[in-house]
């Protein structure tokens, strides 16, 4: 496997995002409760993320966003999700649909960026079952439902799936449009005992105008043909599947390093019930439970870590990956998350009943953790399909997103 060399600018920038990201800690773990009860992140915490610039790590540069790259975004999510995950994640999905908005032709993302270089975007690509739509003069008229829109109550503008359709009803193309969060109404919908504080409610569309220029094609997308003028941006040319679906381990990663941590923390001050333990740390099976937790979490990073190189490189290098290339990343996405939820099982169970306690952060990680792992787009098993019939050469069609 080759490396890139380490750019000192790059790793500048990242060490600097990620040590902004952990000066929040106080405010993130002060406000985390409030945040699940009130089932959006705290507006202090937006403010605070926002003044830090953590919004930006995928933005152009020409709006003055830091265009830092996967690795780099993966890092900062994480260190959010260490003190607050609902943070991260609307951070993190956030990032994601800025990305996706970078790929619009210039026009478009003047409209969203030019006019509000701090604008944020939220949404779904997945078109809804829900949807009607017609042409009019230069686009669409569209009605419709989106779930689950993670972020979109800090938004500035919505991201919606549309497709196209033939006159027998078939699906011939998808297409990303890009709305003003105006002209969307958000149902109140996200009522789940994990990623609570994520807001990720419905987007709820009735009869708006999409102009042509506001939409892409996700199957030319899938394939590197985007639709942004801007060529020489090596992260707009990076590949759109396995990045949207490796930015959903950041959050994950975060959550193993801070539950490893607490459990490592806290094993001198606890005893292990109805033994002769007196601290947890003096346990051989515990400390064989702590290895193995470790072991699984540094895992997962070495697999992020692996595809985030792949996605850059070849982005770097102006070749699009081929499905192989695509569908390792995508394997090496899922891999990680089932790490991370593993180890996550073993740290409560070492840690005991107290993980449970609504006063102990283990509690909200592991709830949080699992709930990120069910995203569709992170999907293991449908991961490791894919990537074994690539490798395998086997022809049969599992899904378009690869």
């Amino acid at each position: 496997m080759s490396h890139l060399h380490p750019d000192p600018e790059v790793t500048d920038l990242r060490a600097e995002l990620v040590r902004r990201a952990h000066a929040l800690k106080p405010l993130l773990q002060k406000n985390a409760a409030q945040t699940e009860k009130d089932r959006r992140v705290v507006e202090e915490n937006i403010l605070a993320l926002s003044e830090a610039g953590l919004f930006r790590t995928l933005q152009p540069r020409r709006y003055g966003g830091y265009e830092a790259g996967v690795r780099t975004h993966l890092d900062v999510t994480a260190a959010i999700a260490e003190y607050c995950p609902s943070s991260s994640w609307v951070v993190n999905l956030i990032g994601v649909c800025t990305w996706f908005a970078s790929l619009l032709p210039g026009r478009a993302q003047d409209e969203i960026f030019g006019a509000n270089p701090l604008a944020r975007v939220a949404g779904v690509f997945t078109p809804s079952s829900q949807t009607h739509r017609r042409a009019v003069d230069g686009g669409l008229v569209v009605s419709g439902k989106w779930y689950y829109a993670s972020g979109c109550l800090h938004a500035d503008w919505g991201l919606i799936g549309l497709t196209e359709q033939n006159e027998k009803g078939e699906v011939t193309d998808q297409f990303l449009a890009y709305v003003p969060m105006s002209e969307l109404r958000i149902e109140d919908t996200w009522h789940t005992v994990g990623m609570r504080g994520s807001g990720s409610n419905c987007l709820v569309a009735d009869e708006i105008f999409v102009p042509d220029h506001r939409m892409y094609s996700i199957q030319r997308a899938i394939g590197g043909d985007y639709a942004s003028e801007f060529k020489e941006e090596p992260l707009y040319r990076s590949a759109f599947v396995p990045v949207a679906a490796l930015i959903l381990v950041g959050p994950q990663l975060g959550m193993g390093t801070a539950a490893l941590k607490y459990v490592i923390d806290m094993a001198g001050k606890r005893n292990i019930a109805y033994t002769v333990y007196g601290k947890q740390s003096e346990s051989v099976a515990f400390q064989m439970q702590i290895a193995e937790a470790a072991m699984k979490i540094d895992t997962a990073h070495l697999h992020a870590y692996r595809a985030a190189e792949d996605i850059e490189r070849f982005a770097a290098e102006g070749n699009y990956p081929d499905f192989v290339a695509r569908a390792r990343v995508r394997a090496d996405t899922g891999h990680a998350i089932t790490q991370i939820v593993e180890a996550l099982n073993i740290l409560v169970t070492a840690h005991g009943a107290g993980s449970f306690a609504e006063s102990s952060p283990m509690q909200r990680f592991w709830r949080d953790s699992n709930t990120g792992a069910r995203h569709a787009v992170a999907s293991p098993l449908i991961a490791a399909e894919v990537y074994g019939k690539a490798l395998l050469g086997v022809d049969t069609f599992v899904t378009p997103l690869v």
